[in-house]
Parts: C-alpha cells; structure tokens; sequence
C-alpha cells in the first residue's frame, strides 16, 4: 500500500488512494494503527500490513460485473404520500454487490442511502412504498417473494445492523433471550443450543465475559459493545450478505477503529459480502471495494474506490471530498459545498445538483444526465465529465 501523505491544500488536487486528512477519522484510525505497530516495535512494513488487513486498503478493486453480483437491485424507486405531496426518496436506483466484497454508499442526511436499503430489506412502512424496480438476490426477485418468504431471508441470508443499536434492541429483553429468539427462528434448534451459538457469536466479535454479557440488558452495555453485539446477532445465522448501516456513527475513533476491523476480519472469515452505508466519505473511502455517491435520491457516481477518490468526476464528489477538514491548511478556510440539499417536494430540474455547482452550464438546469461510463466500470451522471478534462 502506498505510503500515507497529505497534499497541502494549496495544490487543491483530489485525495489519492487510502489518502485521509489528518484529522478526520481516517487519519485518526491511521494514527491509531500506527501507534499501536509502534507500541509493539513492528517496522513499518508491519504497520502498512497490518493497515491493509484491517481496513482492506484500496489497492483491492476487483470490479464486480453485475452478472455475477450476489444483490442486484434495477430501476428502484420509492416515494412518500405526505400531506404537501410526493416525496420521490428513493430514485431509479441500481446497484449491486459481488460475492465477498465489500461496497460502500455515502452521501448526505436525507440523501436516500438508508430508504434505498431498507426497500432492498423490504422494510418500507407506510406511507412509503416501492413504486418500481427488482432486487436480485441468488437469482431470486425479493419483491415478488411473499411476506414469509420475506421472513426466512432476513437475518438467514440477509443479515442488516441498523442505526443506532440501542434503539434496535428491545430494553426490556436481556441479550441472550434476544440471541435465542432470533436463532431459534432461523435455525430451528432448541433454546439451549441457541445459547450456545449466541456465546460463540459475543466469542467472536470479541466481547469479555460472554456468558456474563448473555444475561445482560442493552442499557448496561456500552455504545461500542452493543454494536459488537447487533454484529454479532447479525452474523449468527450465516448469512451471506450483511447490510450496515451508519455502524461506526456516534462512536469515538478507537472504537470506530475496532468495530471496521471487526467487520473486516469476519467478512474474510466468513467470506460474507457486505454493503456499508454512512455519510463519512473517509470511513466508506477506507474500507470499501467500491462506491456508489448519492445525492437527492439518485446515484451520481459509482465504480472502483481508487478511481472515486483519486479522480471523482461528479463536482458533488469532488466537494465531499474536498470538505474534509485538513491540519496542513490551519492558515485558510474549510472548504464545503456551496447551497443547501434540496427540498424533496420541491427537487430542481434537470440535474439536481446544479444550483450548488460551480460548473454548471444551461444544459444542466433542463436535463437529467445519465450515468455514463468515464472510466473503467466507473460511472458519474454529469454533463461535464465526459469531458476532456481529467476531472470536473
């Protein structure tokens, strides 16, 4: 993996590969794994080592061609009925993720990345619904199974950790009744080898005391040992594909560290793909295979992790990228992204984004670019990448 050093603000080129700022969190988990090489005397060969296991590193990009893509989801849309109008969340959305890789979605608050998987999980509530689209998983079209089809997916072959762990567990249950319930259900064997198997699961996400933590209630565990234990419940069933969404959110940066090394190390244990959500770009840029940038419902760039952050070709990308905070550039301003995200009842024409970009042309403000391919499997729906420009 190539050696870590930051760009001074002044050249204002993008990120390269694996590249973090020194104080946004994944220079703060490089610091940590740097220190913790150092503190054991490993050379510095050891620490890029060490780097590249527990957070993949970007010199893996293998592209999944959607032929063979574990989940594969075409032309998804959902939308919200609410009292002002429609409310279009989620908007011809595809994606798809491969057997044992890792994908990341980033984007901001509000952007559609948990609506787009919770449709995917077929979670959506009213006064939400599904207008269109078809979500292949193995071979099978998830929307035209029946609701205990449905049921025998989630948790068995799709395995989902949700924002906030607290508010996902029931307080009133202790762990190990909550580890029965949803192993017994899956795996039809009694309670007390359900027991057994939620004990080796705490074992493996590396929670003290495991017998001791079965009897507990979520309020008594910390915010990083209850996300340990949702990925725990999460993995206990086997499942192929695990969906986390926002895991390291409102965690500090050790244990943000740990928990993406935890979900690292299982996932090539287990060969388990996974599909991460969150809003940190240095987070997604750090762990993920590839990755599909959403703003106001749409994707508006994927492909290879390297290509996204060394040479993004969607101005949105390029201004996520730009507005991490860097110690280089103390004497001048943090960067950020002019204007605000759009209403969803009230979204602009054309491409969406145009009222905050600084290289908008007529064109933008009419019609809605298309993704087009500006590298290799690198896809960005902007007007101006296409260009000959070697990024907008």
């Amino acid at each position: 993996m190539p050696d870590m050093k930051v760009e001074r603000a002044k050249t204002r080129e993008p990120l390269r590969p694996g590249q973090a700022p020194r104080n946004s969190v994944g220079s703060n988990l490089d610091t940590a794994l740097r220190a913790d090489c150092s503190d054991r005397g490993d050379s510095a060969t050891t620490y890029r080592s060490s780097k590249s296991e527990a957070i993949g590193g970007l010199g893996k990009c293998t592209v999944a061609t959607e032929a063979m893509a574990l989940l594969q989801a075409q032309h998804l849309s959902v939308e919200f009925r609410v009292q002002d109008g429609v409310i279009r969340a989620v908007d011809d959305v595809a994606l798809h993720v491969d057997h044992n890789e890792v994908v990341g979605m980033v984007g901001e608050t509000g952007c559609g990345k948990t609506i787009t998987v919770h449709a995917i999980m077929r979670l959506i509530g009213h006064p939400g619904r599904v207008t269109s689209g078809k979500v292949v998983f193995k071979g099978r079209d998830l929307m035209q199974l029946s609701e205990a089809e449905m049921r025998e997916v989630r948790g068995r072959e799709i395995a989902m950790i949700f924002q906030k762990p607290m508010s996902s567990m029931n307080p009133v249950f202790t762990l190990g009744e909550q580890f029965s319930d949803v192993i017994c259900l899956h795996q039809r064997i009694s309670r007390r080898e359900a027991l057994r198997a939620a004990e080796k699961a705490l074992q493996a996400v590396a929670l003290p005391d495991t017998k001791a933590m079965l009897g507990r209630y979520p309020h008594e565990l910390s915010g990083g040992q209850q996300q340990r234990a949702m990925i725990a419940m999460a993995l206990s069933c086997g499942s192929q594909l695990l969906i986390a969404d926002e895991p390291t959110t409102a965690l500090d940066v050790s244990v943000q560290l740990q928990i993406l090394k935890l979900i690292r190390s299982i996932m090539k244990e287990t060969r388990m793909s996974t599909l991460i959500i969150s809003h940190d770009m240095s987070v997604i840029g750090s762990v993920c295979d590839r990755i599909y940038v959403m703003y106001a419902s749409r994707v508006v760039e994927h492909g290879p992790a390297k290509e996204i952050i060394e040479c993004p070709r969607h101005p949105y990308v390029e201004g996520l990228i730009r507005s991490i905070p860097r110690f280089e550039s103390c004497d001048s301003r943090l960067e950020h992204i002019r204007g605000e995200v759009p209403n969803p009842l009230e979204l602009p024409t054309g491409c969406r984004f145009h009222p905050r970009c600084g290289h908008a042309s007529p064109n933008c403000a009419q019609q809605m670019p298309a993704l087009v391919e500006v590298g290799m499997e690198h896809f960005a729906a902007c007007w101006q990448a296409t260009g000959e420009r070697g990024q907008v």
